[in-house]
């Protein structure tokens, strides 16, 4: 989303405006592909506009991302319908090849470097998000080379933005009227190493909060074997740090974790989200687990699903391994059936729905902050927000039935019922 947001910036100042794929000149597919569903999504969003450029007055097709960062050459033969290709670390020449192209001189169909190219605060960005929101990147990149992740390959190493760089961005959307920013990274809890001097999350976090305007900080994707004392003090102390945390773990059972090449035992999971409970009052953990790694027997997935029971994740999202080529795991033994993967996958969330449910009734007769975020979309719902507990577009939403706010602002609201993911509640008046 950040990538194609600063793909929209830097064409709106070649005088490029969005329209419908219908009328538009140019149609820019940024894609994924770090996972079987995500490539098999964006191949299927670039044959349905290859098709709408036919029909439509469309004369160039553009795909960018991770897709042509993996499989450049491939597709080139496979998709000729393609005009150009362009990879993870060309984005920021969207709008001078584009010209070229209007005028006849793009001479290749496929450009694709080093994934080097790394956004910041001079960058012209047209936000997509919803009123009072955006996501900050941080960095980009990751150095942790867990044995099933393809994204060092297609994301490059380690590369993190100055801090002065951060704050001054994040000045600039401030001033425009954001109340809250998403942190995101492939993970952010080691912002900084490739930087030295002493730059780390916690001295980052300790600049944004000083921010006058900013009221939430949001902190996603971050590695449970990098989470310090000293940022766990911070998001307790500092009221802007949103009492959230999102921790993928991706498993618990300790053989598999080091088959992942996940520096991190369950001895040393289970201490951390008890001292996250315990030293955060009414934090609000995410993770994301994955099943069917290769030798995940019956007994090791067994020990995930009576972990989940355990902790009692407020959210929780569930992958099915997806063997990738290039990446040490799919040589790795004792791979799992796709059967038994869907079948893993919905025990999981048959539990954690029942978990989540009973997480969110606690909630019923409290008061929280509301950031608002549109008209409610069904009959009875006045607006639609998100609580500090509930990160855009993963964590379900808070309707509102009384009330008059406005979009992009935060008001105070009483919560009267819950489902299993979203909640349901008044306007009382501003937080």
């Amino acid at each position: 989303m950040v990538d194609s947001e600063v793909m929209l910036g830097l064409l709106r100042e070649k005088g490029w405006v969005p329209s419908a794929k219908d009328e538009a000149d140019v149609i820019i597919i940024n894609t994924c592909s770090f996972i079987r569903e995500a490539k098999e999504e964006s191949i299927a969003n670039i044959l349905a506009m290859a098709e709408a450029k036919e029909k439509g007055k469309c004369r160039r097709l553009v795909v960018t991302g991770c897709l042509p960062q993996r499989y450049g050459q491939e597709l080139l033969k496979e998709l000729p319908e393609v005009d150009l290709f362009l990879g993870t670390g060309e984005l920021h020449h969207i709008g001078d090849l584009l010209e070229n192209s209007k005028e006849g001189r793009l001479s290749r169909k496929q450009i694709i470097g080093l994934p080097a190219y790394l956004y910041d605060h001079r960058t012209p960005r047209l936000l997509t998000s919803t009123p009072g929101s955006v996501y900050i990147k941080i960095a980009e990149g990751c150095s942790n080379h867990c044995s099933y992740c393809i994204i060092p390959q297609i994301r490059g190493k380690l590369r993190s933005r100055k801090i002065s760089s951060v704050l001054q961005e994040v000045r600039q959307v401030v001033s425009g009227g954001m109340k809250e920013i998403n942190l995101i990274a492939q993970d952010i809890t080691v912002f900084g190493q490739d930087l030295g001097g002493g730059t780390d999350l916690t001295r980052l976090l300790r600049g944004l909060v000083k921010i006058k305007g900013l009221l939430w900080i949001r902190l996603l994707y971050a590695h449970p074997g990098h989470v310090t004392p000293e940022l766990i003090r911070l998001i307790r102390e500092e009221e802007k740090i949103c009492k959230y945390l999102d921790l993928p773990l991706q498993h618990i059972d300790d053989q598999l974790l080091g088959a992942m090449n996940r520096p991190v035992s369950s001895s040393q999971v289970r201490e951390l989200i008890a001292r996250l409970r315990a030293e955060i009052p009414g934090i609000t953990l995410r993770t994301s687990l994955m099943v069917g790694f290769p030798g995940e027997t019956e007994r090791r997935f067994r020990r995930l699903l009576d972990f989940v029971k355990e902790a009692e994740f407020e959210h929780l999202g569930v992958f099915r391994y997806s063997k990738e080529e290039g990446t040490p795991a799919a040589a790795l033994k004792g791979h799992v059936s796709e059967k038994v993967k869907e079948q893993r996958y919905h025990q999981i969330m048959r539990l954690q729905r029942q978990i989540s449910l009973r997480q969110q009734r606690k909630k019923i007769g409290t008061h929280m902050p509301v950031l608002i975020e549109r008209p409610g979309k069904s009959s009875g719902i006045l607006w639609e927000g998100r609580t500090q507990g509930q990160a855009p577009e993963v964590d379900g939403i808070t309707f509102l039935r009384q009330g008059s706010v406005r979009p992009g602002e935060i008001f105070e609201a009483v919560i009267t019922e819950a489902t299993a993911y979203d909640l349901f509640g008044e306007i009382v008046g501003p937080a």
